[in-house]
């Protein structure tokens, strides 16, 4: 089953590189000329990151990845799709800045890395790609040095119950296995003329933060918030600056949640 989804899902991401990589939702003209991809949610938790080493998993084409470069972090990215790798490294050429970046699913990184980090970063869009949470969790200790953290940002689990319209209950909050469909467009291109198909997993809170602690992280900060700061989803209006919500929902859905994770000094 493993290299079944991980075959799908590479060929589903290498299908949308090409597109987000010129799309208006990512920007990369701006980019380019010294735009941060990162958000007020991340930026306050990964706090000062010049002259720390920063891994960041789930890089897609590296635009994160370089921001924190940019910041001063030693930073290294990586990702399934190697469309997305190769791009990330264009991109790395054309901001003139110094990233390493790795192709592979995430659960094979330690065949292609063997060293530790002050920070582990993961965000938006991530998991969901991931079957077992537990073994996510050891993959990431592995990769944190005693006295690091791990920071990651998420789009919240309640998201994924509904249908793509957000007008029903579709799938479970818990995960119960696989979810197996096809995609037309993307979230940065909703017209888009490509179809794909995709393989999925929905992770409670309960599953993440049970997984993290379980790998021996202590979880110094949690926050949950009602808006995402990507327009990514159907009927999403802009609440204030950079800020979205559902408009058939209001502000009553959690949409994103951030927490810290810490290893202690042995």
């Amino acid at each position: 089953m493993e290299e079944d989804y991980v075959g799908i899902n590479r060929e589903a991401w290498n299908k949308k590189t090409e597109l987000h990589y010129d799309s208006a939702f990512y920007d990369n003209s701006s980019f380019i000329n010294g735009r941060s991809s990162l958000n007020e949610i991340e930026l306050k938790l990964l706090g000062d990151v010049a002259g720390k080493s920063v891994l960041h998993l789930q890089c897609h084409f590296g635009q994160d990845t370089i921001s924190l470069a940019r910041m001063g972090a030693n930073a290294t990215g990586v990702d399934l799709s190697d469309k997305s790798i190769e791009k990330a490294r264009a991109l790395a050429g054309l901001t003139h800045t110094q990233v390493e970046f790795i192709c592979c699913n995430v659960y094979d990184l330690p065949q292609h890395l063997n060293k530790q980090f002050d920070i582990v970063f993961a965000s938006y869009g991530t998991i969901g790609w991931l079957p077992d949470m537990e073994r996510w969790a050891q993959l990431v200790k592995r990769f944190v040095k005693p006295g690091g953290q791990f920071v990651f940002v998420e789009f919240h689990p309640v998201v994924w119950m509904f249908d793509d319209a957000f007008s029903q209950i579709k799938y479970r909050y818990f995960n119960t296995g696989p979810i197996k469909e096809t995609a037309e467009g993307t979230y940065a291109e909703k017209g888009a003329p490509i179809k794909q198909d995709y393989v999925g997993w929905n992770h409670s809170l309960g599953e993440v933060l049970g997984s993290l602690m379980l790998a021996g992280f202590n979880i110094s900060c949690f926050e949950e918030y009602d808006y995402s700061p990507y327009n990514c989803f159907a009927g999403m209006v802009e609440v204030s600056e950079g800020k979205y919500q559902i408009q058939s929902h209001g502000n009553k859905l959690p949409l994103v949640y951030a927490l810290i994770g810490s290893i202690d000094l042995k």
